[in-house]
């Protein structure tokens, strides 16, 4: 039964999806213009109105079609040649509470909960921590334990040996398909 009513919901988001839609999100998954009006360039090229393209983003957001819609920032770009993973494992009581209080703070910008992977992964709660060095990085933790009051919790800090390529979603894979079908499936 589960599974049905999961297809079943994955059907209502895809007969949901109209051909304007599609265009919207083949114009959109290049990610938005550097423009001081983004969504009005964005709807040209869809052929709508910047105003219809905030309307169906939130739609299409209320329908989990798009799941996240944020920026994409490219951290070494900007002088932060440092970053970590810092996995924490934290009683499942208390990681809302943790999460809400790591995700106040400017130099994190990253932090989710993720299952579990018993016995070889303890580890329950990600914060992404940026800095101009790995110094840096580690005196943002250093303050972030003391402040948080994280000193008994058992983690680790993963720093990042190399980058990868970020961009947003791709829901289809060339100009044909945003008029003849879903693209990768996501939809």
């Amino acid at each position: 039964m589960h599974l049905n009513v999961a297809n079943d919901e994955a059907e209502t988001r895809r007969a949901a999806v109209d051909e304007a839609d599609r265009r919207l999100l083949a114009a959109l998954q290049g990610g938005l213009p550097l423009v001081a009006r983004p969504y009005d360039e964005i709807g040209q090229r869809a052929g709508m109105s910047g105003d219809e393209v905030r309307s169906r983003i939130a739609r299409l957001k209320q329908l989990n079609v798009l799941r996240r819609f944020g920026v994409v920032v490219r951290h070494h770009e900007l002088g932060y040649g440092a970053n970590a993973m810092v996995v924490w494992d934290v009683p499942d009581a208390e990681v809302r509470a943790l999460g809400e209080c790591l995700a106040e703070f400017d130099f994190i910008t990253l932090c989710y909960r993720r299952p579990r992977h018993l016995p070889q992964w303890r580890y329950n709660l990600y914060c992404m921590i940026h800095g101009k060095s790995r110094e840096e990085v580690l005196a943002h933790l250093e303050w972030l334990v003391g402040h948080c009051g994280l000193a008994a919790l058992p983690h680790a800090v993963l720093f990042s040996k190399r980058r990868f390529k970020q961009r947003g979603a791709a829901y289809f894979t060339d100009a044909s398909e945003s008029s003849s079908s879903c693209g990768t499936g996501q939809l």
